[in-house]
C-alpha cells in the first residue's frame, strides 16, 4: 500500500461500500436497538441517527436527518440563504417526538451538503426544485412544511407549486416581498444613531462591506436589536451564521442586509397568496427584520390563515420568544394529519 493515503483509503472504503449497498451485499448483523431509533435509510439497516445523503439533479448529493419517529410529518427549510440547519436544534426540545417527526436539512451549499462552486445554481427555481427531490427522496405524500425567513420564501413558492402535498404550511419571519423587505430593514437601520447611520452609507457607496466598523455597527447596533436578542447568542445560532457560505448569500440576495441586488431582488408573491389552500401559520417577532404589518396582511390575504406576534421576539423568535413562539407552533403541527 505504499504511496497511498489515508483520504484515499477511506474514500475507496466508502466507495466499496456504497457498491455493497447496491448489489445487496454484506447485510448488517440484525441487532437489537429501542424502539425510539429512527428507521435506517440503509439498504442493509443499519442505524445511523436518522441521518443520510440525498441525490440532487444527478451530481450532488444533500445532507438530511430526521428526528423522531411520531405520525406527523414535518420538512423544515432553512433560512439564510446560505446558512446551515444548525440553528433549528432547539425544535428538538419543544416538538413532541412520538407524535411527530420531522426532517433537518442542509439545502444545496450549505452546512453538510454539496458545496459546489458555480453561481449559478443559487437560484428560487432550482432550491424549489431541490425542495421537491427531498420531498420524493423521503417519501412524504403530505407533509407539514416549515420555512423560516429565506427558508419561508421556497415554502410559499412550494406552496403555490404542489398545493397537494402539504397538510399544513408554517411561514415564519418572511414577508411575501423582498422590496417590503428592503423597504422595512432600511427603515429600522435609518432608526439608528445618526452617526451610525451615515458610517454604514458611506461604507456601502464604497462597497466596503466587509470593513471590520461596518460590521460592528451591524453586529452590535442592527443584529443585537432586531436579528436575535439574545446576549450571548445561543450556541446552535452563534454556530450557524459562523458557517454562511458567502458565495449564495450574496448571489442570492447581494451583499448587504440593505443592498439586496441578487437573484431574488425582485421576488414578490402578493397577489399570489390567496391561492395558497394549506392550513397555515404565520410567525413574526415584534422586533423582527420583517415588518409585522407585512406579515398581517399575509394572514389576511391567505384563508384562515393564523398569525401570531412573539412581542418579545425579533428575526429568530425560536429563540428570543420561545414560549410565544412554540405555544402556538407545537399545537399548530399536532393538529395536521399525514
Amino acid at each position: 500500500m505504499t504511496g497511498v493515503t489515508r483520504r484515499e483509503l477511506l474514500a475507496g472504503a466508502a466507495v466499496a461500500s456504497t457498491a455493497a449497498l447496491a448489489t445487496g451485499c454484506a447485510p448488517a448483523k440484525e441487532t437489537p436497538h429501542a424502539e425510539i431509533a429512527v428507521p435506517s435509510g440503509r439498504a442493509d439497516g443499519v442505524l445511523t441517527g436518522g441521518s443520510r445523503k440525498i441525490p440532487i439533479d444527478g451530481k450532488y448529493e444533500v445532507w438530511v436527518k430526521q428526528v423522531g419517529t411520531g405520525a406527523i410529518p414535518m420538512l423544515t427549510l432553512h433560512g439564510g440563504p446560505g446558512v446551515p440547519h444548525f440553528y433549528f436544534e432547539c425544535l428538538e426540545d419543544f416538538i413532541p417526538r412520538d407524535r411527530v417527526r420531522f426532517w433537518y436539512y442542509d439545502q444545496l451549499g450549505c452546512g453538510f451538503s454539496d458545496h459546489p462552486d458555480d453561481p449559478s445554481l443559487w437560484t428560487i427555481e432550482r432550491y424549489l426544485g431541490e425542495a421537491e427531490q427531498v420531498r420524493a427522496a423521503l417519501g412524504l405524500e403530505r407533509f407539514v412544511l416549515y420555512g423560516q425567513s429565506w427558508g419561508a420564501l421556497l415554502a410559499i413558492e412550494y406552496a403555490l407549486a404542489h398545493p397537494e402535498r402539504l397538510s399544513g404550511l408554517v411561514l415564519s419571519n418572511m414577508t411575501a416581498s423582498i422590496p417590503s423587505y428592503v423597504k422595512h430593514v432600511t427603515e429600522l437601520r435609518d432608526a439608528l444613531p445618526p452617526d451610525a447611520v451615515a458610517t454604514m452609507k458611506a461604507f456601502e457607496a464604497r462597497g466596503e462591506y466587509e470593513a471590520p466598523e461596518y460590521q460592528d455597527i451591524l453586529m452590535k447596533q442592527l443584529y443585537a436589536k432586531h436579528l436575535c436578542r439574545l446576549d450571548p447568542w445561543p450556541e446552535p445560532v452563534a454556530r450557524a451564521f459562523a458557517a454562511l457560505n458567502p458565495q449564495v448569500y450574496n448571489t442570492l440576495q447581494g451583499p448587504s442586509e440593505f443592498v439586496v441586488n441578487g437573484n431574488f431582488a425582485s421576488w414578490d408573491r402578493w397577489a399570489d397568496l390567496p391561492r395558497i389552500s394549506a392550513p397555515t401559520l404565520l410567525l413574526v417577532g415584534r422586533h423582527d427584520t420583517m415588518s409585522v404589518e407585512d406579515i398581517q396582511k399575509m394572514g389576511s390575504l391567505i384563508r384562515g390563515a393564523r398569525v401570531v406576534v412573539c412581542e418579545n421576539g425579533s428575526h429568530l423568535s425560536l429563540y428570543d420568544d420561545q414560549k410565544t413562539y412554540f405555544d402556538a407552533l407545537v399545537p399548530f403541527v399536532l393538529a395536521r394529519t399525514a
